[in-house]
């Protein structure tokens, strides 16, 4: 399973962007995936997860403001971030639990900074 996100950067507080994450090496439509974020110098923390059935969940500090979808046709999850914080400056990483395993997996985490 190879998991490739795409789409961090530098931004502006107030704006918005778009993160994608793109697996392969497995049936991506069986399987739960989503985004979790590590702050500097701070844990890993939960961004929010899709299910196969398209059911949503999302950490507290990123209701409202960040949307997660899935295409299975492209075996992409994105992440759209909008009205970013300073505060959301993180290394992204996707993550996929494998359906028939309960295995994770993790991508290697895009670099997103906000700036005030």
């Amino acid at each position: 399973v190879q998991l490739q996100a795409s789409g961090g950067g530098l931004v502006q507080a107030g704006g918005s962007l778009r993160l994608s994450c793109a697996a392969s090496g497995v049936s991506f439509r069986l399987n739960a995936v989503g985004w979790y974020r590590q702050p500097p110098g701070k844990q890993r923390e939960l961004v929010g997860t899709i299910s196969s059935t398209g059911a949503t969940t999302y950490g507290d500090s990123v209701k409202g403001r960040l949307t997660i979808s899935r295409d299975n046709s492209r075996n992409t999850v994105y992440l759209e971030m909008n009205s970013l914080k300073p505060e959301d400056t993180a290394v992204y990483y996707c993550w996929l639990r494998g359906w028939s395993t309960g295995n994770v997996y993790w991508g290697k985490g895009t670099q997103v900074t906000v700036s005030s």
